[in-house]
């Protein structure tokens, strides 16, 4: 199997690095501005049913945000997103993953048309965008305060009121009680074929244990997902970060369901520990020794111990996002005698040691990520992958030196630095010698773009030969 740089779809990497939504002039929606004209031309006895014929189209239609051609351009698309008000309502905050500068939320409000209940905000986006994005109706009396600051600080209360659009049907879940996302996807975004429950098809089983107090000095669940049939001894074995979000929220079995199905991968087993909360999730997931220790020496013996499997590295991958993908890079860095393979999406390279929990990502794009930097002492020090592997532990338990890794990174075109930041990994690790791929979607750091970029991650490093793989 090859593993090769993969280029983002409709384009090189640079152009679509540079592809940004417009808002405003030049990102008009043909049918808010029919609207406008017929709301103008409108009596008061005609308004109210005008409206409510608006409102019904846009449920006929497949519900919110709005998707319309933009003229003279095919690689576009007028993305309207649309709130029915009502007299208390004030102002409407948009929140989509990473198309709004947190630091200046007065730019996503949504306008109000005159004389009506509709409020919109229309975005120019590229064909193949998809993203998350909540909503929140301001219903508090008064104006915004003409300060920035101020007006800013009168916004960003509003920020954990956010919740999904009603009108979109199409939900992601969250956790650590926050409410859920809405979902959009454009006509060209990559096709997540295995992302959705599947009938007619054999499942897996997913448990829940309580591994008890070691490295981490604390009892900690673990989710398993056993394939259709049962493990084998020589099933390959997924350690995935995040496992609250993924089975707890996400439902990840019927992904895995769906591969097995399609016979696109060897059915895994996979063993995924919950992040708990945000402050151990930063603590654990971030370069933490003790937790790749927790990893390689307790969860994997755990499962060889419970369900009789011979995990070898070369069949088993650490797996994660965010600060996920961080740890699954550097537990392939630490420990290669346990893990062969790592899948990165959007891993977040630029943390570095001595971060505080909260602080800003502030590697600017053309520093190096200090986790490349550490690759490539390693290799400095050291020979090639072909000779030996890295890490602390540069051989096998056998004493033998580890082959080279396989690496699926996964990035999106709207994570800013991140893209640069996952670009220096691959060339690093190429030039290591390590088989090495990465893959670059127009979308930011959403689960709504991981949730296939996972399956798509796993047919890369553990795929057959000659996979079946369904119709888009």
């Amino acid at each position: 199997m090859d593993l090769v740089r993969e280029p983002a779809a409709k384009g090189t990497a640079t152009d679509t690095r540079r592809a940004r939504p417009a808002a405003g002039p030049g990102a008009h929606s043909p049918a808010l501005r029919a609207l406008a004209h017929r709301v103008s031309a409108a009596t008061g006895d005609e308004l109210p049913a005008l409206l409510d014929a608006f409102w019904q189209d846009v449920e006929a239609h497949g519900g919110t945000p709005l998707v319309e051609p933009v003229e003279g351009d095919p690689r576009h698309r007028a993305v309207t997103f649309l709130w029915r008000g009502h007299r208390a309502t004030r102002r409407v905050l948009l929140l989509a993953n990473r198309l709004v500068d947190r630091e200046r939320l007065a730019d996503a409000l949504l306008t109000h048309l005159p004389g009506t209940d509709v409020w919109y905000r229309t975005l120019r986006l590229r064909a193949d965008h998809r993203a998350s994005y909540r909503l929140a109706a301001d219903l508090s009396p008064g104006d915004l305060p003409a300060d920035p600051g101020a007006r800013q600080s009168r916004l960003r209360a509003l920020v954990p009121h956010a919740a999904h659009d009603p009108r979109n049907p199409r939900r992601l879940g969250d956790r650590w009680g926050q409410p859920d996302s809405s979902v959009f996807a454009l006509p060209d975004a990559p096709a997540q074929p295995w992302a959705e429950r599947r009938d007619g098809i054999p499942r897996g089983r997913v448990e829940r244990h309580r591994l008890p107090a070691g490295a981490l000095g604390a009892e900690r669940d673990v989710w398993t997902y056993l394939p259709p049939g049962g493990p084998r001894p020589d099933s390959p074995v997924v350690v995935l970060c995040d496992g609250d979000m993924w089975f707890g929220r996400l439902a990840l079995e019927d992904t895995l369901d769906a591969l097995a199905a399609d016979r696109a991968v060897p059915p895994p087993v996979v063993l995924a520990p919950d992040a708990v909360d945000r402050l151990t999730r930063w603590h654990d997931l971030t370069a933490h020794d003790d937790y790749v220790t927790f990893l390689a020496d307790e969860v994997l013996p755990w499962a060889a111990g419970r369900l009789s499997l011979a995990p070898r590295p070369a069949r088993t991958a650490v797996a994660g996002q965010s600060l996920g993908g961080l740890t699954s890079l550097y537990a392939v860095l630490r420990r290669p005698d346990r893990f062969g393979a790592a899948l990165a999406q959007s891993p977040s390279l630029w943390w570095r040691p001595g971060l505080p929990h909260g602080v800003p990502k502030l590697a600017p794009a053309d520093e190096a990520p200090w986790l490349a930097e550490r690759f490539a002492a390693d290799a400095a020090n050291g020979a090639d992958a072909a000779d030996t592997a890295v890490g602390a532990d540069a051989t096998g338990a056998s004493g033998t030196p580890c082959p080279p890794l396989r690496v699926h990174l996964d990035v999106g075109l709207h994570e800013g630095s991140m893209v640069d930041h996952s670009r220096c990994m691959y060339e690093t690790l190429a030039a290591r010698g390590h088989l090495v791929s990465l893959r670059e979607y127009n979308g930011g750091h959403d689960y709504a773009c991981w949730r296939g970029g996972i399956a798509e991650g796993l047919v890369n490093l553990l795929g057959r030969t000659g996979a079946s793989r369904p119709r888009a």
